[in-house]
């Protein structure tokens, strides 16, 4: 095996260090502009973290421009932890965070657009910070979209080769300017969608602060909010979740397909296995929810009980859909405690935690790509046993899949239902209740957020012990990065040098 490149990792190491500063930056002239006393604390974090990827890169600008598998996995899995403990020093600094355990989970659950928070009173936050901790989101989002483009598929990454073939761009055999030409082109999607949702609900009545928030927040799946209450602050005004919605929709997609879209390649979208499969779930789950909370729901909820000039039909669809949406796409805003609408519907949504978006967008979970595929596969499977000698591919997009990427894609989900059991298990060891242990895990490492028990949607995850913030961390780096990124690394084979 060929030796590790540790300059080239370390090399990039301080060019995101660099990139991470810069975005404190603006973080601590948006407390400058308010006149926060945290804003000398922000701009001291903002100037070490690039000093010291400055210095890295010094140290480091002889490296050889090869990059390979194995540096692959290292710098995808190193970015995520340095950009997190150079991400802990606003917390730090401003106090708002005063122990490394806390700023670290929270630092992750940014990056890895999780959106869990250990924080019991955001509001009192300095708006420097708010605007930090919605940023981390942003600006995993954004890596997510370029590792899904450009890193993961080289990897193999369960499935996610699918992801590469559907990429616009010059031809596969110019790799190069195809990964450089899609990034731009996906990085302008996302910036633009932002842009337009922090302008829509501010003319819809949120200010332009939260609304710059909850943008990046949205965009990212992320789930961070400004206040304590989340997306429940505004249950009166039902414009500004539906504008919510409207984009939680757009990120949960493949931003290829928001990419076709405006190239007026609707035909093209529409066609998409992944993106019908996407939206028939969320009709079909929003439809069975919205039906429930209306005939049987103990609803005990101003935000439906009082909104008169919708009525209660209109409010009941509403929570279901932004409810089903925010667990689908992994985002994790609320607007009420869905665990108190019926066992039934804490079941469904329990079950929705499994699903994940669709590739390419920055949602987290399993993925919907990957669900038609095992369901491809198991009736293929049953095909063969009727016609063994039949030659029965397995087809996406009317396309025949390899073989090795089906049993990517069913050996990734084996990892991930081991991995949620691991995971249940640390929790249950450490003290937590059966629905907590099980909610905290499928949380965690499907980047959503809320959970049950005592990490329901009206709590979070402050109760953990400091252990199960540690562990909580890790399942959220496993499960933002695709699980096999992280775990190889774990490997010692991966560190043989021969």
């Amino acid at each position: 095996m060929p030796k590790l490149n540790t300059k080239l990792v370390f090399y990039i190491m301080g060019l995101l260090l660099v990139f991470n500063g810069g975005f404190m930056a603006i973080a601590s002239l948006v407390s400058w502009y308010y006149q926060e006393a945290a804003a000398m604390q922000l701009s001291g974090a903002s100037g070490l973290t690039i000093l010291s990827g400055l210095l890295m890169m010094l140290a480091t600008k002889t490296h050889l421009k090869d990059i390979r598998g194995r540096e692959g996995y290292l710098i995808v899995t190193l970015g995520w932890i340095v950009m997190s403990i150079s991400g802990m020093l606003p917390y730090l600094f401003t106090n708002s965070i005063t122990t490394i355990t806390k700023a670290f989970f929270e630092t992750m659950s940014g990056y890895t657009t999780t959106g869990a928070t250990i924080l019991q009173d955001i509001e009192i936050l300095p708006r420097g910070v708010l605007l930090w901790r919605s940023l981390t989101h942003w600006i995993g989002g954004m890596g997510i979209i370029v590792l899904a483009v450009a890193i993961l598929p080289l990897l193999g990454i369960g499935g996610m080769q699918l992801f590469s073939a559907e990429a616009p761009g010059p031809s596969a055999d110019k790799l190069k300017p195809r990964i450089t030409d899609t990034a731009k082109r996906l990085w302008l999607i996302y910036f633009g969608y932002t842009v337009a949702e922090t302008v829509l609900l501010n003319v819809a009545g949120m200010g332009l602060f939260d609304a710059v928030n909850h943008a990046l927040s949205t965009l990212s799946t992320g789930g961070f909010s400004t206040k304590n209450a989340s997306v429940a602050y505004w249950n009166d005004q039902p414009l500004i979740q539906y504008i919510i919605i409207v984009f939680m929709f757009l990120a949960g997609m493949n931003f290829i397909m928001s990419y076709f879209a405006f190239k007026g390649n609707f035909k093209r979208v529409f066609r998409d296995e992944e993106f019908k499969w996407y939206a028939i779930f969320v009709t079909g789950f929003t439809a069975i929810a919205a039906l429930i909370i209306y005939f049987r729901a103990d609803l005990g909820l101003s935000s439906i009980t009082h909104t008169l000039e919708f009525g209660r039909a209109e409010a009941s669809f509403r929570h279901a859909l932004f409810q089903v949406l925010s667990v689908i796409t992994t985002t994790g805003f609320v607007t009420a405690d869905f665990t108190l609408w019926t066992p039934f519907l804490t079941i469904l949504f329990f079950g929705l935690f499994f699903m994940g978006g669709s590739a390419g967008s920055t949602a987290g979970g399993i993925k919907i790509v990957r669900h038609i595929i095992m369901i491809r596969n198991g009736i293929t499977e049953f095909k063969r046993s009727l016609h063994p000698n039949a030659i029965l591919p397995v087809r996406y997009n009317k396309l025949s899949i390899k073989h090795e990427i089906v049993f990517n894609v069913l050996g990734f989900f084996i990892v991930y239902m081991l991995a949620f059991i691991i995971g249940a298990v640390g929790f249950a060891a450490l003290g937590l209740d059966f629905p907590s242990a099980l909610g905290g895990a499928a949380s965690s490492l499907g980047n959503i957020g809320p959970a049950f028990g005592d990490l329901s949607p009206v709590d979070n995850f402050a109760s953990l012990p400091a252990a199960g913030k540690w562990w909580s961390s890790f399942l959220m780096l496993i499960g933002r990065l695709e699980l096999f990124t992280v775990l190889i690394v774990l490997t010692p084979f991966f560190w043989r040098n021969r």
